[in-house]
């Protein structure tokens, strides 16, 4: 009994008639295995791109509204999509037969490059995942100490992870070629030599990757600290694998080697806060009332927004044989803040000194006696013109008196 066909305009015999005509035109074309394996590597990876762009699309719609997400997906864009052709090219070539001529020098070039672009997604990736870290704690807000530590703590670690993968993968790539195999396998007979010698060369590079493991975890120094280095007033700018960069006040950049900071001392003005005091030093006359001076810098603080509200306050601290020495001491949410402040504070209490109280500017004092009277007397005489008196001398035998004359 027939049964009614669901596509009536098919004639009966037409499926097996065109299978038979297909596999007719494949012996025409007589395709060699190299073309055949080329045609196959070339629809695979094709299919491999489009999967690659439709699920790229998904991802970008989907990470749209995390700005963290999406930067991880924007930074493994580019490596995935040339990772996915690479990798439908492999599972090509590794079904393909094993006498065609040089396959073996492209199932290695293949591999190799396999590796490489790997290697290249997993580097974007965790620099993908530190941006997204380091864009979730933001540093300019007023309180960013721990934005700061996450900042530093990723960065560094982000880093120290590249640097790993880049080498786990380039030490892959090298082991796949058979040459270099037999050379690692010959080296581990001699490891203990190879390894002092690597040691003792490598040393100051070795110090520099525990220089930094210790800065990321301890911190000393964080991004954006305010440090003085050898004299020199700056911030950290850049940690980087091998040294740090702290940007000087006057736009200069000093260089320092990871190690330096874990072996020399260092101040650090922002180690656990932002907050810090500065100090104005004047030196005045005895004289000088104080409380002028302490009502002048008082109206300052609280119209200058630089203040910070925690003090304001001045001081007697030194004596000396001219003049007091007074501390003006103020306090700021930072160290750029407290030095406009301490200027502001300098240029107007000088206009106070120079407005109000001119004359109690620090003077040098001279006290000079009287002359004794017998002193005046004899400058007067001689000031007249008369001779001075004759000089006494004592009766002596070298100066005694002459015999009188018979």
């Amino acid at each position: 009994m027939d049964h009614p066909r669901a596509f009536p305009w098919i004639k009966p015999g037409n499926t097996r008639q065109k299978a038979h005509r297909l596999l007719s035109v494949r012996m025409d074309l007589n395709l060699s295995p190299w073309a055949l394996t080329f045609l196959s590597a070339a629809i695979a990876m094709t299919v491999a791109w489009l999967i690659f762009f439709s699920s790229a699309a998904i991802v970008q719609r989907g990470t749209a509204h995390s700005k963290p997400a999406s930067a991880v997906a924007q930074a493994a864009r580019k490596p995935a999509g040339i990772m996915l052709p690479l990798l439908a090219l492999q599972f090509v070539l590794r079904g393909a037969p094993d006498d065609l001529a040089h396959i073996a020098l492209v199932r290695q070039a293949t591999t190799i490059v396999l590796i490489a672009s790997f290697t290249w997604l997993l580097m974007r990736m965790a620099r993908g995942f530190g941006q997204a870290i380091v864009m979730a704690h933001r540093t300019d807000a007023s309180d960013n100490l721990m934005a700061r530590r996450i900042q530093t703590q990723t960065q560094v670690v982000t880093r120290l992870a590249v640097s790993g993968i880049g080498l786990i993968g380039f030490s892959l790539a090298l082991m796949t070629i058979p040459d270099v195999r037999q050379i690692g396998t010959s080296l581990l007979a001699s490891a203990g030599v190879v390894g002092i010698a690597a040691g003792l060369a490598a040393r100051p590079v070795l110090g520099n990757l525990m220089a930094g493991l210790q800065i990321a975890f301890s911190q000393p120094i964080r991004l954006d600290d305010v440090v003085i280095v050898d004299g020199e007033w700056g911030t950290i700018e850049e940690i980087n694998s091998t040294y740090v960069v702290v940007k000087i006040w006057d736009e200069r950049r000093l260089i320092v080697p990871l190690q330096w900071w874990i072996e020399h001392p260092f101040q650090n003005w922002t180690r656990n806060s932002a907050n810090i005091l500065g100090t104005v030093f004047l030196w005045l006359d005895y004289r000088m009332p104080l409380q002028p001076l302490r009502n002048a810098m008082q109206a300052v603080c609280e119209m200058s927004p630089l203040w910070d509200g925690r003090v304001c306050l001045i001081q007697v601290t030194d004596f000396s044989e001219k003049a007091m020495q007074l501390r003006c001491l103020i306090s700021s949410g930072d160290s750029g803040k407290s030095w406009d402040l301490r200027c502001l504070i300098r240029e107007e209490l000088m206009v106070v000194m120079q407005r109000d109280y001119p004359d109690y500017l620090p003077r040098v004092r001279a006290e000079i006696d009287k002359p004794l009277p017998s002193t005046a007397h004899a400058d007067a005489e001689d000031t007249l013109g008369r001779p001075p008196s004759p000089q006494q001398r004592s009766p002596t035998p070298e100066h005694g008196q002459a015999p009188p004359v018979g």
